[in-house]
């Protein structure tokens, strides 16, 4: 491997610096990036990411920077957006001209600012698309679509993010690439306990927001308590925030539900591996679309039966394994159903589990996702389009190949 000094200086912006989903995936793509280029990783604020990245010898730097949220849409969160644009002007083109001659990769298409600055600063942009709203209103996804638009290369973590975002820029196919999401299991993969002795234990694992689904979970347990299955809850996660509101409904709908001895709160946990271990069922019930589905494919990676929303990009994760069932999103009774065979079958659901954690490894290799990463990456450099429109009118659904 060459030293540090003998690679092309490449910066990598991410709009956060916590340790969920995404902040994960920037995690594999700046290790994985830092095997071809020097690469500086820019960041919103100080949080555990940075830490992360540093103990795997990549440089950080900080800059405000506007991050498209949905507080956006409101008056005080517009003023934000507009104070961090202007405040993180003059030092993202200092960090474009100083880290960014092999170019820019911009981890999501929240960051729409950086693609126009690496313009103006003569740096080639890519766009890492991990988002895919397709029930959003179409002027919303046409207004999210501007950071792949501006950008000069896209990477898409699933074909249906890649198919959400070419409805309304269609033209982005030309210049887009899919790369599935690296996901590292656990150092051992501990198989399921042999007996369901005592409650079937379900385990949830994400942000606390409506989108997650958490809300479903609980209803579900509402549902297996009234049918007289023994189950219990944990959830692992915490909110963003602005949406501590929802995590107050969430806890009060549990107590409503007489279900205060029957689910347990943990709060974020940087390492999930020891509540899968525990775990017998896990559950990802996201209303919301959902670009890929990390947290399903950690469920499989710990040999864990699995069931997920049958929609959007968690439909492409679980696609393949014995172990999980795809159910109607939102519907308590359908997933009720699925627990309830699962407990009923549970040698032949174990074993499918086990045997599924074998071909996720595979599936999920942070070697095979590193190596189509940097091939994308690298081919910013490559001859561009001709075309260079950014957002044409839609003629189609543009999931056509």
């Amino acid at each position: 491997m060459t030293g540090q000094e003998d690679r092309p200086p490449l910066l990598v912006v991410h709009p956060g610096s916590e340790l969920y989903g995404a902040d994960r995936m920037l995690l594999e793509s700046a290790t994985a990036l830092a095997g071809r280029f020097a690469v500086t990783v820019v960041l919103p604020g100080p949080g555990p990411l940075v830490a992360e990245l540093e103990a795997r010898g990549v440089a950080v730097e900080l800059c405000p920077m506007p991050v498209l949220r949905n507080s956006a849409l409101r008056p005080r969160g517009a003023l934000r957006l507009l104070a961090d644009a202007v405040r993180g002007l003059v030092p993202a083109l200092r960090l474009l001209r100083r880290h960014g001659a092999a170019g820019v990769y911009v981890s999501t298409l929240t960051l729409p600012s950086w693609p126009l600055l690496a313009r103006l600063a003569g740096r080639r942009s890519i766009c890492h698309v991990h988002e895919a709203e397709q029930s959003a209103p179409r002027l919303l996804r046409r207004g999210m679509a501007l950071c792949p638009a501006l950008a000069d290369r896209v990477v898409a973590n699933s074909r249906f993010t890649l198919d959400v975002l070419t409805e309304v820029a269609p033209r982005l196919r030309r210049r887009a690439t899919v790369v599935h999401n690296a996901v590292r299991g656990p150092a051992e993969v501990a198989p399921a306990r042999e007996g369901l002795d005592g409650p079937v234990r379900l385990l949830f694992v994400g942000r606390l927001n409506p989108r997650k689904g958490p809300q479903v979970a609980v209803a579900a347990l509402a549902e297996l308590t009234r049918r007289g299955v023994d189950a219990r809850l944990t959830v692992v996660g915490d909110v963003f925030p602005g949406y501590e509101w929802f995590a107050e409904e969430l806890r009060a709908s549990v107590a409503d539900a007489g279900l205060g001895d029957r689910v347990e709160f943990l709060g974020f946990h940087a390492d999930v591996w020891p509540d899968l271990a525990r775990a017998d069922v896990v559950l990802v019930p996201a209303v919301g679309d959902e670009s890929f589905g990390n947290t399903a494919v950690e469920a499989v990676l710990a040999a864990r039966p699995l069931v997920v929303s049958d929609h959007s990009g968690l439909r492409e994760a679980a696609a393949g394994y014995a172990g999980a069932q795809a159910v109607p999103a939102g519907d308590a009774g359908a997933w009720a159903d699925a627990i309830a065979r699962v407990a009923a079958d549970w040698p032949r659901f174990r074993e499918a589990a086990l045997a599924d954690a074998a071909v996720a490894r595979r599936r999920s290799a942070p070697d095979r996702y590193a190596a189509e990463l940097v091939d994308a990456v690298a081919a910013l450099h490559a001859p561009l389009p001709a075309s260079r429109e950014l957002l044409a009118p839609a003629t189609g659904s543009g999931a056509a190949a």
